[in-house]
């Protein structure tokens, strides 16, 4: 068969498999849990659709993949068949909680309304609206956003929520949470793998709870795998979370979670959160700049859609009077209008004014990135993603945009809280103040330990700064290998001394087998000839010949009941209190303040 006629019968053959999977609906559905994370509650269930089974299209990523090859009418028949094979299946169980379904919003507006969910249809299922989530899978930037919203609305006027899909992965997520007010919110998967050892992940997440709060939205946390990642969220107080540590996606919905799950949410530890390295520097806001020409009043908008054509990262285009900006044209705001019956013909030869936000965020490039972010964040939403002029004594400069300074943003606040000791990189004081205030905030029992190391300035004085400093880092790594990792904090607030925040219930044995290790360890450190001694002689300040034993470690700990500890200070006082009385026992030492026992 010559190979034109092969690819034509395969695609051919292709077309007819997929319209017999929607004519026969031999679709079936998968449910995951989405688990309300402060009490381990279930909110509801996302419903997953799977093809045929025993064939390639089974997953359901091939199985949308070949309908998008067959064009976007094709994938919304798809979609409807599988909505209503995912409400049909999700009312057999007469499952208490919600259900999510997918749509994205392309073919919601190609949907009639009212046979893909009309009140009627899901009465007769024995389903209320108010149970049901529509969650948008956002697949291209191509939408009408005002129809979309119109849309959105007629099924809320009704009792249906509205949930966004992956934010942080589409094209425009951050514009379609500012325009349709969704209930829910979901944080694509990406940013919560590893967040218990990314910083730049933990502060996306955590600016995204931040404008969350202000919205009246609710979070849910996608692809959640381990504990220690779903402690993280929990602290973040992220609301809801989903992921196969939760339940994998199973036929029947689960009307609870796991023990294991159970005991995690019954636990009362927090997490530690990660650290980054590195040290705070001001960053100029001319790192943001975007060099756009602008654009004068006597421009068409013809002439700045054609360079909104020509170059598609282009997200905003200034207008200006000699130099001096006036207003600040979106590329959203020039396509949607374009984008509807007649736009072009009707608007096309104009001035651009016509489409001109005459009200744009103008800042001096001197301004501060705190001060920048405060003045935002008191604005509308639309500038963050239609982004803000630059200007320098008065004069246009450039642009900047929303999503880069989220970036320098996240950077600067990494830096800000993570004050890291330069040879450990250990947490300073300011995250160290910061982990124990979160712990009495959360009313946490938690040990309290302050770790110094003893005839340490003398090792340094015989051996001098780069051996000491080798003994310092080993302390750190004992220190920090002992404990665990996610609840267990250590920091080095300088020279020898060290802190430990404890959570771990066998905070006792393992400070013990750090104390064991560096006796083992510490000699090594000590020539040939010192080691037989048993340590140093060497001058005190009065010039006496003086004998000093090996470097130990004495360890002071308090229990800390947060009824007991208002702040950081006290505690901070009680565990100098305790190191002292830990000094005054020779060799490595672990002194248990018990004044403050139960």
């Amino acid at each position: 068969m010559p190979l034109l006629s092969q690819l034509k019968n395969n695609i051919k053959g292709t077309t007819e498999t997929l319209n017999d999977i929607i004519s026969q609906r031999t679709l079936s559905s998968v449910f995951q849990p989405i688990i309300n994370i402060q009490n381990g509650n279930i909110l509801g269930h996302e419903g997953l659709i799977r093809g045929p089974v025993n064939t390639d299209l089974h997953a359901p990523l091939n199985l949308f993949k070949l309908a998008k090859s067959k064009g976007q009418n094709k994938v919304c028949d798809l979609e409807l068949a599988s909505l209503e094979i995912g409400l049909e299946s999700f009312a057999r169980y007469s499952c208490k909680n919600k259900i999510f379904i997918n749509v994205s919003p392309e073919c919601l507006l190609l949907f009639d309304e009212n046979k893909v969910v009309s009140l009627a249809y899901i009465e007769n299922l024995g389903l209320n609206p108010k149970d049901i989530v529509l969650e948008l899978t956002e697949s291209s930037p191509t939408f009408d956003y005002s129809t979309l919203y119109k849309v959105i609305e007629s099924y809320r006027n009704v009792g249906f929520q509205i949930a966004l899909d992956d934010l942080g992965e589409g094209y425009s997520s951050l514009r379609l949470w500012s325009e349709l007010r969704p209930e829910y919110i979901k944080i694509d998967k990406h940013f919560i793998h590893g967040i218990n050892f990314d910083p730049v992940k933990l502060q996306f997440v955590k600016s995204i709870q931040q404008i969350a709060d202000n919205s009246s939205t609710k979070v849910i946390a996608e692809g959640v795998e381990t504990e220690a990642e779903l402690a993280i969220i929990k602290d973040l107080n992220i609301e809801f979370c989903q992921g196969y540590l939760l339940g994998h996606p199973k036929p029947e919905p689960i009307h609870k979670v796991s023990e294991n799950i159970e005991h995690f949410f019954a636990r009362k530890t927090l997490s530690v959160f990660p650290k980054a390295s590195g040290s705070y520097k001001q960053s100029n806001l001319k790192k943001l700049l975007v060099k756009v020409p602008f654009v004068s009043t006597k421009a068409t908008n013809d002439e700045v859609y054609v360079s909104f054509d020509s170059n598609p990262k282009l997200f905003s285009i200034p207008v200006a009077k000699d130099d001096i900006p006036i207003g600040l044209i979106s590329r959203s705001s020039m396509i949607d209008r374009f984008v509807r019956p007649y736009g072009r013909e009707l608007y096309g030869k104009k001035s651009c004014v016509e489409f001109m936000d005459d009200k744009p965020l103008i800042v001096d490039a001197n301004i501060t990135f705190h001060a920048l972010s405060d003045l935002i964040t008191q604005m509308e939403p639309h500038h963050l993603t239609n982004g803000f002029i630059i200007t320098e004594n008065g004069k246009y400069i450039g642009l900047g945009s929303g999503h880069a300074l989220l970036r320098e943003i996240t950077e600067m606040q990494i830096s800000a809280a993570r004050y890291a000791n330069p040879l450990t990189l250990l947490p300073g004081n300011v995250p160290i103040n910061e982990h124990i205030d979160r712990l009495l905030e959360k009313k946490n029992i938690f040990w309290a330990c302050y770790c110094d190391l003893d005839n340490f300035k003398p090792f340094n004085d015989a051996y001098g700064f780069r051996h000491g400093d080798q003994v310092l880092q080993l302390v750190g790594e004992t220190l920090t290998k002992s404990v665990d990792a996610n609840f267990d904090f250590v920091g080095h607030i300088g020279g020898d001394d060290f802190i430990l925040i404890c959570q771990s219930e066998d905070w006792e044995d393992r400070c013990n087998y750090m104390l064991k290790h560096l006796e083992q360890t510490m000699p090594t450190f000590y020539s040939e000839d010192d080691r037989k001694m048993g340590g140093i002689k060497n001058e005190d300040r009065q010039g006496n010949k003086t004998f000093y034993p090996f470097s130990t470690l004495s360890i002071g700990a308090v229990k800390i009941d947060p009824e007991l500890f208002p702040s950081h200070y006290e505690v901070a006082a009680a565990m100098t209190v305790a190191k002292k009385e830990a000094k005054r026992i020779s060799g490595n030492s672990l002194f248990y303040e018990r004044r403050y026992r139960e």
